[in-house]
């Protein structure tokens, strides 16, 4: 089977270090906010680039830290895609904000010219949180300029886009805050969960430091009705001893994996959404298309052939039974986009860990499909 992630060759490449990790946290009788968290946030910051990260237990906590260090509050309108991981909005939601949903693009990123249209036409929007998909960077340029012309409070999603760039400038660094996930599907994923709340401005870091801990500015102390949110000090010295010094490795792979993937595979049934020009992706995912009448069919056409495949994102958020429970939600205009991807995508693997003659496999059984 060629699977859409191989967690068994991961450890085969990582295990004796992760051992000697664990081992030295065992030994240290440390378990909880410590020297590991402290020092896998300063390295994950220094390779980022920002000034500051904050490990906190998982991606969604991330966000939703994101947004408070950032005050938005119970009503505020937040912008963001409709074509997302559910977390996405399900941090606004946890805030008591208000989703309002636009258009993505034809690489599936949230359209920056549908959020100006939004931005212009209320005025009361006044925040957003975009995701940069599928591990390809959205315009950053444009985001800057919607950020400067309608003084935006930015949360960027970088859940997916470790190692990402616009033109040679990294993710997550025009909001003011920025969120990643560990989780162990992610480019930089622990042996478990975890996330990291990034940002260039030392007191979001320290607002965010106190959330995570029950909103803590001293022991006894609890200046914010925080969370318990703590990256613990086990996944932060795997994240920093095993996984992160293997990251430009593994990208390099990912995008060699997906270079020879949009290269060999020329069957037009199958569509290949590039990532937008001027965008070095990491390819967290290498999303294709396929008319939806023939979707099951062609994933079914791969498993038989061994393939590991997955859909992402089958049903749009603002379709989710949960959000119609919340019942508050806005909708810009039509999601065209957005639903050709949701009932067109395909995930094909690329992992850093696939082998030349896997990819070559990958290749020619999308090219033998008809449908």
């Amino acid at each position: 089977m060629v699977r859409l992630n191989d967690f068994r060759r991961q450890w085969a490449s990582i295990g004796t270090e992760v051992l000697a990790a664990v081992g030295r946290v065992g030994a240290a009788g440390w378990y909880v906010l410590g020297e590991e968290v402290a020092r896998f946030e300063r390295d994950l910051a220094a390779s980022w680039p920002v000034s500051c990260a904050v490990g906190v237990g998982s991606g969604l906590d991330a966000l939703e830290i994101g947004l408070r260090c950032l005050a938005v509050n119970p009503g505020d309108k937040v912008l963001t895609t409709p074509l997302s991981a559910f977390a996405s909005t399900l941090a606004i939601t946890r805030v008591g904000a208000v989703p309002v949903f636009v258009d993505v693009d034809g690489a599936g990123l949230i359209d920056l010219e549908h959020c100006r249209a939004a931005l212009r036409s209320d005025a009361t929007i006044r925040c957003a949180l975009p995701v940069h998909l599928y591990g390809h960077a959205l315009d950053l340029d444009a985001l800057e300029s919607l950020k400067a012309e309608f003084d935006l409070r930015l949360v960027e999603d970088c859940a997916q886009s470790i190692g990402a760039t616009w033109r040679g400038r990294c993710t997550g660094s025009v909001g003011q805050v920025a969120a990643t996930s560990l989780y162990p599907t992610k480019n930089l994923g622990a042996l478990g969960d975890g996330g990291a709340v990034l940002t260039g401005c030392p007191m979001i870091a320290d607002r965010a430091r106190m959330l995570r801990d029950y909103g803590r500015s001293a022991t006894t102390v609890h200046q914010h009705l925080g969370l318990n949110s703590r990256l613990d000090e086990l996944q932060a010295a795997m994240l920093h001893d095993a996984l992160l010094p293997h990251l430009p490795e593994w990208t390099a792979r990912r995008r060699r994996a997906a270079a020879l993937l949009r290269e060999g595979i020329t069957n037009s049934a199958i569509e290949l959404p590039s990532a937008p020009a001027g965008a070095a992706s990491c390819w967290h995912l290498f999303p294709v298309l396929v008319a939806p009448e023939h979707r099951r069919a062609f994933v079914d056409h791969l498993q038989r052939l061994g393939i590991e495949t997955a859909m992402h994102y089958p049903t749009l958020i603002p379709d989710q039974p949960a959000i119609a429970e919340y019942g508050r939600f806005e909708v810009r205009g039509e999601l065209h986009n957005a639903q050709r991807f949701a009932t067109g995508e395909v995930s094909l693997p690329v992992h850093p860990f696939l082998t030349d003659d896997e990819i070559v496999h990958v290749v020619a059984a999308c090219n033998t499909w008809r449908a």
